[in-house]
C-alpha cells in the first residue's frame, strides 16, 4: 500500500489520470465536473488498494478503477448519489479521524480508522473521499477564476528533456532498471530477470532511483 504520508501528495499528483479518463466521456450527456468527481472515487480507490511490490505500474492498475466508476455514473443516470449511510459514515470517520490523530500524534491510517469503526477499508475511503470539498471547474459570478493546469507542447517537451538529462546522469544498471520499468512498461519480475537481480532488489532500489531523479529535477 502508499505509504499514509505521501497518500495526498500521491493522489494529487495522479489526478492526471482522472481528467485523462473523463475526456474519453466528455460530451455523451453527464456534465464534466460529474465525471471528475466519480473518477476521483476511483483513484482515491486505486491508491489505497495499489501494492507496488507486485511490480503493476499504477496508471495500469488504476485506470480500469476509475473508468469503473465514470461508467457507474452512466448507470445509475448521471447522478453522484450520496447514500444517508455514507453521510453518516462520513461523519464518524471525520471524528475519529481527528481523534486518532490528537492521540497518536499522527494522521491515521485508512486500515485503522475501517478497524476502529469496524467497517470495510473501501468504507471508509469512499467517506473520506465524501469529506472533500468538491473542485468545480467553472467560475461563479463574482468569483476568481480557478487556474487549472493544462498540458501543453512546449511544457512536454521541456520535461522531456529535463527527464532525459537526470537519466543521463544516473548509473548505467539504474538507467537500465528505469528505462525497462517506465519506458518498457516491464513488471519488476521481467527487469530483475533481465538484470539478474531479483524481485525485491529491483524493488527497493526502483524506489530509491526515483527519489534521487525527484531530488535531481527539483535542484
Amino acid at each position: 500500500m502508499i505509504d499514509q504520508h505521501t497518500r495526498k501528495d500521491f493522489i494529487c499528483a495522479n489526478l492526471g489520470l482522472v481528467h485523462t479518463c473523463a475526456k474519453r466521456f466528455a460530451g455523451k450527456g453527464i456534465d464534466y465536473d460529474d465525471l471528475y468527481q466519480a473518477g476521483c472515487v476511483g483513484l482515491v480507490k486505486a491508491v489505497d488498494g495499489f501494492e507496488p511490490e507486485r511490480g503493476l505500474c499504477f496508471s495500469t492498475y488504476a485506470v480500469p478503477l476509475i473508468l469503473g466508476e465514470i461508467r457507474h455514473l452512466f448507470r445509475e443516470g448521471g447522478a453522484v448519489k450520496v447514500s444517508r449511510s455514507l453521510r453518516t459514515l462520513s461523519l464518524q470517520v471525520g471524528r475519529l479521524r481527528e481523534q486518532l490523530a490528537t492521540d497518536k500524534g499522527r494522521e491515521p491510517t485508512v486500515g485503522e480508522l475501517a478497524e476502529a469503526l469496524g467497517v470495510e477499508p473501501t468504507a471508509v475511503t469512499e467517506a473520506l473521499n465524501l469529506s472533500l470539498p468538491p473542485l468545480s471547474l467553472t467560475r461563479e459570478e463574482g468569483e476568481a477564476p480557478i487556474d487549472l493546469p493544462v498540458e501543453s507542447y512546449e511544457q512536454a517537451v521541456t520535461d522531456r528533456l529535463a527527464l532525459g538529462q537526470v537519466l543521463e546522469q544516473l548509473e548505467p544498471r539504474d538507467r537500465a532498471l528505469i528505462r525497462l520499468r517506465y519506458l518498457g512498461r516491464q513488471t519488476q519480475q521481467a527487469t530483475a530477470d533481465r538484470l539478474g537481480m531479483t524481485q525485491v532488489q529491483v524493488s527497493r532500489r526502483e524506489k530509491a532511483i526515483l527519489t534521487k531523479m525527484r531530488e535531481m529535477l527539483t535542484v
